[in-house]
């Protein structure tokens, strides 16, 4: 345990303190990015519909902006699934030594399939 002598010298600072004041902190940043995103796809919406004044126009950015939406508010999602199929093709990819005339892919003598 530590004090800080300079604030409160009978104030001790734990490591808790700390992960609880950080993890607030990447609420609000993650609360603050949503409503920044959220803003700027309804900007995005409204400008469509200002340039093109037509109803499918507005429908597929509204649409493309609720996707965006949906990614940034559901990133955990979409990186375990992108790890997951990055992982499944690392595991199905097999490294082949090519001997003879065989065009090569992946450096001098060897080929990937």
């Amino acid at each position: 345990m530590r004090t800080l002598a300079a604030a409160n010298p009978d104030h001790v600072v734990l490591a808790g303190d700390v992960l609880d004041w950080a993890n607030t902190k990447t609420g609000q940043v993650r609360t603050l990015v949503l409503a920044v995103a959220a803003l700027m796809a309804i900007i995005a919406v409204l400008m469509a519909w200002w340039k093109t004044r037509s109803f499918v126009g507005t429908l597929v950015a509204f649409v493309l902006a609720a996707l965006v939406l949906w990614g940034i508010s559901n990133l955990n999602v979409l990186k375990t699934k992108v790890g997951s199929e990055i992982d499944d093709t690392a595991a199905s990819v097999s490294v082949v030594h090519v001997t003879g005339d065989a065009p090569a892919l992946a450096g001098e003598g060897w080929r990937v399939s």
